[in-house]
């Protein structure tokens, strides 16, 4: 079936989940989850190949070493990973989330990041951030307390420097939108804005 929107009744069920995190919850209202959730995902999904193959995660925690015990995500998201940077899809109770960059790095992809924001590709990457802030989106990833040595504050992209993983993203509030297929067009949107981000980050570490 072709993408129609993400229907209402998926906001309400992110919004019981996140007041009964729960067994019980999840058993009484997986039909919704799968009906209303995971289908217009996957339709979605279906759609989008041309930005490349998804990974679509799954519902279920894994509390073994986390702190928080609760069994089930409360966002459903799925993520295309181009090399090593990804575009990201989210649906919650808060609405819908997009976002790309570097979310994961090794220390090789740091070092290279923070010696091409120092050299004279960090005066475009500069510009690109500063055209995604203006429209809306938010810049972010781990970053460091200090910039790292050999580097000191006062580098004209010291801020930049500081950060080990370099990620953009803008937030949706739930609107009558996102039931409808234009719910798809937000997303083909803010991908193509960040794709220029994900291509900097791919030239710059390899």
């Amino acid at each position: 079936m072709p993408f129609s929107g993400f229907p209402e009744e998926a906001i309400e069920f992110y919004e019981g989940l996140e007041a009964d995190n729960s067994k019980a919850y999840w058993t009484d209202h997986k039909h919704v989850y799968d009906g209303m959730v995971a289908a217009p995902m996957k339709e979605l999904l279906a759609e989008l190949t041309s930005f490349g193959e998804a990974k679509m995660f799954r519902p279920y925690r894994d509390v073994r070493f986390s702190k928080d015990k609760t069994p089930y995500k409360t966002r459903q998201y799925a993520v295309v990973h181009v090399g090593n940077q990804g575009l990201y899809v989210g649906i919650d109770a808060h609405g819908l989330h997009l976002g790309g960059g570097m979310f994961h790095t090794t220390p090789d992809q740091v070092r290279s990041l923070r010696e091409a924001v120092d050299g004279d590709r960090g005066a475009a990457l500069e510009k690109l951030l500063t055209g995604l802030r203006k429209k809306g989106y938010e810049v972010g990833g781990d970053q460091l307390k200090r910039v790292p040595k050999p580097w000191d504050d006062g580098h004209p992209r010291a801020d930049l420097l500081r950060h080990k993983t370099l990620i953009s993203w803008v937030d949706h509030e739930p609107a009558e939108w996102l039931h409808t297929p234009k719910a798809k067009a937000e997303v083909v949107k803010a991908w193509k804005a960040l794709t220029p981000l994900n291509d900097w980050l791919a030239a710059a570490t390899g």
